[in-house]
């Protein structure tokens, strides 16, 4: 895994890659006043733009669902991408070298090499896709193709491909291209044996894999002849710098806008599976190479669903053959069932039919309706377990209820287990009390357990605060695990003229700090603004040294400051940064600015003036005279800036 990427590179990165070129590659900008740019956001639906872009700060912003930050985090979230990751496609754009703490991270030869290593994998899709496309042996995988009802269109549409049946056809293509061996065998493409390098993929239909961003980073190839020396159906590639099974969903690189979108995941088994539900309209589906589905593709679809909503939870829907291989895998699943916030369900077609196969034999729409008709996935584990036990003899309906009651008290949702208590009594015959103690025994012995440190399965369940928001970590320590996030601070009312008059001061701090005079605003006590939001943003400002950083940071000024604000005040932060103030045109921010910092300094002034007299009145009365005399003085010292702030207002 890579490490902490340097800071001077993170700073280079954001420097020479404007913002607003890359948000234009998926968002359509024009102007929204001075300094700004608007458009729809790509991250909620919306008829009315309400998401903009500030270039000279760097930073954007959307005041429909509240999501900002600069243009790390704007790739961040876009591709679903971890925060070094994203810090590297950008390098590469920007022509950055990326360059790691010392005795952490890849090396920087590993950085170069994954780039060959990507591009080794393209040219060999490539290769692939033509020879499915002309090569008269790879008509055994077009005639496969075409009869579980998919044509050219579909194969180019999911980049399906041919590999010739000879020993090294491809070998033999990509060192013609440059490659080397050793590079050849480390992508997994080939093999080396005594007689030499040898094609990996032979006389198979092949699929690409690619990781979110839409680099081939391996293949999965499918058996189509008798003699094929490799009698496994499915071949994928082995573990390599690029592909690590655990981590990779076939066709989540086709599935994240969908699945983005609609905060459902359909979890099924094969590639052709995946083609045929996308095919039919269920453009969330995704796969498997290879592995069953585990906690590393669970943080994977997390991410991307934005799977912390308790309240509007999103799906996960997995589709398992009806076959007893089927009902182990949907048992395994249930296993990591408390590792998501969201529903988690089953899809399992009555007679036993794959998604292609029942695309096959019935049409798109009996795809569509097998994951409309989803069942809760603790519902069909439960059946499914009991399914097991003979319940026509007494000891066999008593094993039963122990196997399945751990289920019923493993239900996340409380609610449920009641009823869900009651219907194992009547699947079981055993009288409702006796089940409703199991259940409760059951529930007992996994808190117990989870007291321990050992939940299900040995080890206790993730909880909420794993799942981190990688856009807001602060920069020291943005690529280190996330704590649980904090509760973002409540948003002070729009309609108080205090709360107005403070929020509007904050914008002209962050968009425009010249307008301002420097020395009254850094005088301006801790408690000068009302609402706890715009105190954490002085806070921060007061953190870096300041309005008199702000000319010497230059562009760099916002950053500074942002990077100072706790993680639940980033998103008003960047709120601030954009936001149009009431002035349009510099003339009109400089009396503005002025008019602002005189209101809220006299009001924090004459507060101060009160807690003086105060202690005064507590000094005289104690006979303190040395006290005395000094607040004395501090209330005059207090006067006197009052006076001059007046001074400045005229």
């Amino acid at each position: 895994m890579p490490g902490r990427i340097k800071a001077e590179v993170v700073a280079a990165v954001k420097e020479r890659t404007a913002v607003e070129d890359v948000v234009r590659e998926h968002v359509t900008l024009r102007s929204g006043g001075v300094g700004s740019l608007k458009g729809l956001c790509p991250f909620h639906d919306e008829k009315s733009p309400s998401f903009n872009v500030r270039p000279a700060l760097g930073v954007w912003h959307c005041f429909g669902c509240g999501e900002g930050g600069d243009v790390i985090s704007f790739i961040q979230k876009i591709d679903h991408l971890t925060f070094g990751d994203a810090v590297e496609r950008l390098a590469e754009r920007a022509g950055v070298q990326v360059e790691y703490e010392d005795g952490a991270g890849r090396p920087r030869e590993e950085v170069g090499r994954r780039t060959r290593l990507v591009e080794a994998n393209r040219v060999a899709e490539q290769y692939y896709a033509e020879q499915l496309g002309t090569a008269r042996e790879a008509v055994t995988g077009r005639q496969f193709l075409a009869e579980r009802g998919f044509d050219r269109a579909a194969a180019a549409r999911f980049g399906v491909g041919y590999a010739p049946r000879g020993g090294d056809e491809l070998v033999r293509h990509l060192r013609g291209k440059g490659f080397t061996d050793d590079e050849l065998v480390l992508v997994g493409l080939a093999g080396r044996s005594q007689r030499g390098l040898y094609d990996r993929f032979r006389g198979r239909l092949v699929w690409p894999i690619r990781d979110l961003t839409g680099d081939c980073v391996g293949f999965g190839a499918r058996r189509l002849y008798d003699d094929d020396r490799i009698e496994a159906k499915y071949l994928n590639t082995s573990e390599t710098p690029l592909f690590h099974k655990s981590q990779v969903l076939y066709g989540l690189d086709l599935a994240k806008k969908a699945v983005a979108r609609d905060r459902q995941a359909v979890v099924v088994e094969g590639y052709t599976d995946v083609m045929a539900c996308h095919l039919a309209g269920v453009e969330t589906a995704v796969a498997t190479c290879g592995t069953a589905f585990g906690s590393d593709h669970i943080k994977v679809v997390r991410r991307i669903m934005r799977d912390d909503d308790e309240v509007h939870p999103a799906e996960v829907v997995f589709t398992f053959d009806g076959d007893a291989a089927g009902q182990r895998a949907a048992l395994r699943a249930f296993g990591e069932d408390q590792r998501f916030v969201s529903q988690t369900y089953v899809a399992v077609e009555g007679s036993g039919l794959d998604p292609c196969e029942l695309r096959q034999q019935r049409g798109d729409e009996a795809v569509r309706e097998l994951v409309a008709g989803r069942r809760p996935l603790f519902e069909f584990a439960i059946t499914t377990t009991i399914g097991r036990y003979d319940l026509d003899t007494a000891e066999g309906r008593v094993q039963a209820l122990r196997a399945a009651a751990p289920l019923v008290a493993g239900i996340k949702d409380r609610s449920l287990r009641p009823e869900y208590a009651r219907r194992l009594a009547g699947h079981v015959g055993l009288p409702e009390d006796d089940v409703r103690r199991a259940v409760a025994r059951a529930e007992r012995d996994a808190s117990t357990a989870a007291a321990k440190g050992a939940g299900p399965g040995g080890s206790s369940p993730p909880g909420r605060g794993d799942q981190g928001r990688e856009d807001r970590r602060r920069p020291d320590d943005e690529q280190d695990e996330a704590s649980p996030a904090e509760p973002e601070l409540p948003r002070p009312d729009p309609r108080d003229p205090i709360v107005r008059m403070e929020r509007q001061l904050l914008q002209l701090v962050l968009q425009a700090p010249h307008v301002l005079a420097q020395p009254e605003f850094d005088a301006l006590g801790e408690d000068a603004f009302t609402a706890p939001v715009h105190r954490a943003v002085h806070r921060a400002v007061r953190a870096v040294g300041g309005l008199a950083v702000a000319e010497t940071a230059g562009r760099g000024w916002y950053e500074l400051v942002a990077g100072e604000v706790p993680d639940n005040v980033r998103p008003y932060t960047s709120d601030l940064a954009v936001a149009s103030v009431p002035a349009v045109g510099e003339a009109g921010l400089q009396p503005l600015g002025t008019a602002l910092q005189v209101d809220i300094a006299e009001r924090d002034l004459r507060r101060r003036e009160a807690e003086v007299h105060s202690r005064m009145q507590r000094l005289d009365a104690s006979g303190d005279a040395v006290g005395y005399t000094a607040a004395l003085r501090e209330a005059q010292l207090l006067v006197q800036r009052r006076q001059a702030l007046r001074a400045l207002a005229d």
